[in-house]
């Protein structure tokens, strides 16, 4: 799996990293409680989308800004072309498509299936780049998969018809995401994680804001409630731009491997956020299909998970563990 980054020494800057890691986390999954206030003001998985990535725009602006001044490089015409498929695959279509899902799943749903990427990486590894998997990480996905089961079935019967059109649409976001994933493995080691992020994300918000002037009226983004924009804008800073850079920090002081196993504190968080945030009901069976979905992905992200050895190249990228930066 991914090897570590170096921390930083000192045991204070470890215990920081880890409350980063920690935070980084459930401030992520959070996105989907607050896309779910959203609703109920009558906005769609479009409009959800539309405000966030405009909030967060200027944000991630200034960010590349520092991170091209501090890059020792240009960018190369191929890492271009790259940046704007990552931009398409994995800021817009994955999170469109997430968006539009969470229109019909609860919110623990929709974060067990998205945590199910590094399952995912995997299988694109081995059908894209032809990558041998052990038998422990089959194992491992078997048992992931088998989570997954256990919870669309009980929330289908908690939850309704629409259960299975949503679980699909935040399928195809993982799925889409996971392809980002794989295909940045090389690039973010001559660009920079903070660099690539950001300016995937420019390309992301670009493609919204196309997207949003075909299909619908921009205007109508300026009618909207106090409580609208409020919500809009947690979203953007404390649910997107504040958890990259928290989850880069706290990277550099524990490492990629262990920051990406507290990652798991985004489902679990939500278990409680659903219920104590919006009434939604939490049944035995959800809770144990979270645990069992949880030690998979935890066995398959542990640094002695496979038993092949990789060659550096086919190595995806630091967090594909849970959930990376900017998910």
């Amino acid at each position: 799996m991914t090897p570590s980054h170096p921390p930083i020494s000192g045991a204070s800057s470890r215990r920081l990293g880890f409350l980063l890691a920690a935070g980084a986390a459930v401030l992520f999954s959070a996105k989907a409680i607050l896309a779910k206030f959203q609703f109920r003001y009558g906005l769609d998985a479009l409009d959800v989308m539309a405000l966030r990535m405009g909030l967060a725009l200027p944000l991630f602006a200034l960010l590349a800004v520092r991170e091209s001044r501090r890059a020792a490089a240009p960018l190369q015409a191929r890492d271009r072309a790259l940046i704007l498929v990552l931009g398409v695959l994995g800021y817009y279509l994955s999170s469109l498509l997430d968006f539009w899902g969470l229109q019909y799943v609860p919110v623990s749903l929709e974060r067990l299936i998205l945590f199910l990427n590094p399952t995912f990486v995997l299988l694109l590894g081995v059908v894209l780049f032809k990558r041998r998997v052990a038998r422990r990480e089959w194992v491992a996905l078997a048992v992931s998969y088998a989570g997954v089961a256990l919870v669309f079935v009980e929330s289908l019967r908690l939850e309704g018809d629409h259960l299975a059109l949503g679980g699909a649409l935040v399928l195809g976001a993982a799925l889409a995401y996971a392809l980002y994933l794989a295909l940045s493995g090389e690039l973010i080691h001559r660009v920079g994680p903070l660099r690539l992020v950001a300016y995937a994300m420019l390309v992301s918000t670009a493609v919204t804001a196309i997207h949003y002037v075909i299909a619908r009226d921009p205007a109508g983004l300026l009618r909207l409630s106090a409580p609208v924009y409020g919500l809009a804008l947690v979203n953007a800073v404390l649910c997107t731009f504040a958890p990259v850079t928290m989850t880069m920090a706290a990277v550099a002081r524990i490492g990629s491997g262990a920051a990406a196993q507290l990652s798991a504190l985004g489902p679990v968080s939500l278990l409680f956020l659903r219920g104590w945030l919006l009434g939604e009901s939490v049944s035995a069976l959800q809770v144990l299909g979270t645990a069992v979905v949880l030690c998979g992905v935890l066995l398959l992200a542990r640094p002695a998970a496979n038993s092949v050895p990789l060659d550096p190249i086919d190595d995806p990228l630091p967090g594909q563990a849970g959930n990376p930066p900017g998910r």
